[in-house]
């Protein structure tokens, strides 16, 4: 059984949906994912934030990261500061990267625990935001 508090970033990204976790990156992702970020396919592959100290997508390391580190915490959640600017939605990206699942996944987690959550919500949540359409003041659907 996954622990599924190790394969959720600090951040709320449940790393174990991603399409570059080790278990669901296909030969199509890595190799593009390769080409765009300048590495060998087999590099290409995560094991998830945690393990690997950041994010495979960051050319940098991660800044959240570092904070909840250094402050000796799980997530940031837990932090006084919750929540902070370095989770601040952003419309650049939006459409390909799940950042701004962050803060609404955190609440969850912290509401439910990450399990339970990781069980019951976040795939779906991730589909949502994706695939669905904004129904204002309901959020998304999928109908």
């Amino acid at each position: 059984m996954k622990d599924m508090k190790a394969l959720t970033a600090p951040c709320g990204i449940d790393c174990f949906n991603c399409q570059v976790y080790e278990e669901n990156v296909t030969e199509e992702v890595k190799t593009r994912m390769a080409a765009m970020l300048h590495m060998e396919a087999d590099q290409v592959p995560c094991q998830g934030c945690r393990a690997q100290k950041g994010c495979r997508l960051h050319y940098t390391g991660c800044a959240t990261l570092d904070c909840v580190t250094a402050k000796g915490l799980e997530f940031c959640f837990e932090c006084d500061e919750f929540p902070c600017s370095k989770l601040q939605p952003a419309l650049d990206g939006a459409a390909r990267y799940p950042h701004n699942m962050k803060v609404y996944n955190l609440c969850r987690i912290k509401a439910m625990g990450v399990e339970q959550w990781a069980a019951a919500e976040a795939a779906e949540i991730r589909q949502r935001y994706f695939k669905g359409k904004l129904v204002v003041g309901a959020g998304p659907t999928l109908e």
